[in-house]
């Protein structure tokens, strides 16, 4: 069983960036497709970015087009989400997810592996 660990919310401003980290404990992590969600608070957990096993393909949902990025280090097992021109509306808690199988990133059903979350918030 795969553990997902991420790191790296906070509380930031407007204009502001974060890096998220997320660390995987498993071996076989570069077979992974990797994402980032985001709930939040009484809304669904929507798709953010994910990233093919090898890192040559990426997807973005269309509200962080521009200002997200995501990469990976598959001989540290992590996958990073570096946000820039943070706003107030990207404030949730996000979600590192692996997934073995499956084609439709941003569908959070394909995903069979979760991490616990990191808190995001960012002030006006």
């Amino acid at each position: 069983q795969a553990q997902l660990v991420e790191s790296g919310g906070g509380l930031v401003q407007a204009g502001g960036s974060l890096r998220l980290s997320c660390a995987a404990s498993r071996r076989t992590f570069s077979n992974f497709a990797m994402a980032w969600f985001r709930q939040a608070p009484g809304k669904e957990r929507d798709f953010v970015a994910a990233i093919s096993s090898g890192g040559l393909n990426t997807k973005y949902a269309d509200s962080v087009k521009g200002r997200f990025s995501i990469s990976r280090d598959n001989a540290k097992n992590t996958v990073y989400l570096q946000m820039n021109s943070l706003k107030p509306e990207d404030t949730a808690v996000y979600y590192c997810a692996g997934t073995s199988y499956g084609s439709n990133w941003s569908d959070r059903r394909i995903y069979n592996y979760w991490g616990q979350g990191t808190q995001v918030t960012v002030s006006s």
